[in-house]
């Protein structure tokens, strides 16, 4: 009798364990779960909440006899923005999204509209930072940007068109993108996730929900989504929004050196044994990379224990650094490697950009 009693308890224990996970599985089909098809859902649950919707007011110039009576006009535009910091309530955009905005507001998932404050903004990276006053804000975590490779799986999250939040996914397509604009300061990660105009400023995230990048840029010949998109990487999103909070501005560094990349041929002349690097090309007198004793030819591999693998990395890093950051420079010269420190020195003006025939030299 106890043996029937304990077979008829088991087989009830078996069925309430099904039950409960075709509960939990509700949204997805026995069929698709029996197969492992995985869903997004869980994941965007989460992170969602953490990317707004943004609406700028800007005035608009005009012409013309009985203009002022008349009032002066505006034109509306829309973007995307992630909250980085709940407590404080900042959060992350891009620069071209708010310039000359006179009004911004962010609308949240739950749809509530809230006036934000611009805090600062930064054409070179086209990053910008607001803030808003709310409570029960959702942030999102940033992953570590140096362990993403390409063809890791992400999802790009914001407000295309203005039609409302969005969610596409799609792979890493490359990182290290640049030469959109040859003035900016860029590192781009680009992707094959579907990103439309409105979609600035929104989220690109990893599998587990967590931000690796703002969208900025797309390469279009409609205007629509043509499967190449990229997004500011988080590393230097974060090192963008400690100046903005600190100074509203970027106040960029400059070594005082003219750089091209360390390519085959130029390491073979120099007879330097090295895979990358930023040769100098010139110094500029009395500058941070004179005083620190850098000279020409000399080939940098390191700042700050970081590799610098061209010269355009070693702008964007220089670029990305206090006035007066003391830093440690490893470089090759003769053959031989040394490490020598350098303090940044201030800048009043953007590094200037030109081009080679053979690379990329910037002078900063």
């Amino acid at each position: 009798m106890s043996y029937q009693i304990s077979v008829k308890f088991s087989k009830i224990i078996a069925m309430a364990a099904v039950v409960l996970l075709v509960a939990q599985a509700q949204a997805i089909s026995p069929e698709a779960l029996g197969q492992g098809i995985p869903s997004l859902a869980p994941m965007l649950e989460q992170v969602t909440p953490a990317v707004v919707s943004i609406r700028v007011s800007k005035a608009v110039r005009t012409s013309g006899r009985g203009s002022e009576q008349m009032g002066r006009p505006y034109a509306t535009g829309a973007g995307s923005g992630v909250i980085v910091d709940a407590a404080a309530g900042l959060i992350i955009t891009n620069h071209h999204v708010v310039a000359g905005a006179s009004r911004i507001t962010v609308r949240l998932v739950d749809e509530r509209a809230l006036e934000a404050t611009l805090l600062g903004s930064d054409p070179g990276t086209d990053v910008a930072l607001l803030q808003v006053e709310a409570k029960d804000l959702i942030e999102i975590a940033f992953a570590d940007v140096s362990t993403v490779a390409v063809g890791d799986y992400v999802v790009a999250i914001g407000n295309p068109f203005g039609i409302g939040q969005t969610v596409t996914s799609g792979i890493v397509s490359a990182l290290g993108r640049a030469g959109i604009n040859n003035e900016n300061y860029e590192d781009f990660i680009q992707t094959d996730a579907a990103i439309n105009l409105g979609n600035s400023g929104g989220a690109l995230v990893d599998m587990e929900g967590n931000l690796i990048g703002i969208n900025t840029a797309i390469i279009s010949g409609s205007g629509g989504s043509n499967g190449i998109g990229f997004a500011v990487p988080t590393d230097m999103v974060m090192s963008v929004m400690e100046h903005l909070k600190r100074d509203g501005e970027v106040r960029r560094g400059l070594l005082g050196v003219a750089i091209a990349d360390a390519t085959l041929d130029i390491v073979a002349a120099l007879e330097v044994d090295v895979d990358h690097g930023a040769v100098v090309t010139s110094v500029m007198p009395d500058s941070a990379a004179e005083k620190a004793g850098v000279q020409l030819s000399d080939v940098i591999v390191e700042i700050d224990g970081k590799q610098v693998r061209g010269s355009r990395q070693l702008r964007n890093m220089v670029g990305l650094m206090r006035q007066d950051q003391l830093v440690e420079l490893v470089l090759y010269r003769n053959g031989i490697r040394e490490s020598v420190q350098a303090r940044i020195g201030g800048s009043s003006g953007q590094a200037i950009t030109g081009n080679s025939a053979t690379s990329i030299i910037n002078e900063f």
